[in-house]
């Protein structure tokens, strides 16, 4: 994908779950199939990932200065943001409440 394809993606997304991190950082190798796992389990969410190495102008659009970084946005609009520490539960919640309100 292009960083025009991601800016697009991001930004007309109903509800999108965006992925930021880069192939060498372990704990995002550990992490990135367990979201994107979670991600499956909400039919309205879709899931993105973004390689800061590779489109690091999409990472700085979007203020991403470590990773793993989570956002959460609907229509190019930030609901929610993870940074380095957070857990799969924290993630699961938001995801049910962001769900919620668009039914």
């Amino acid at each position: 994908m292009t960083d025009s394809e991601l800016f697009d993606k991001i930004n007309n997304s109903p509800l999108i779950l965006a992925y930021f991190s880069y192939p060498e950082c372990s704990v995002c190798k550990t992490l990135r199939p367990k979201i994107k796992e979670l991600v499956k389990q909400f039919d309205t969410v879709e899931y993105l990932y973004v390689d800061t190495h590779k489109h690091p102008a999409v990472g700085a659009q979007n203020l991403v200065f470590s990773v793993p970084t989570v956002l959460i946005l609907e229509r190019g609009k930030e609901v929610k943001r993870f940074s380095r520490i957070f857990t799969l539960s924290d993630v699961r919640a938001l995801l049910e409440r962001a769900t919620a309100t668009l039914s």
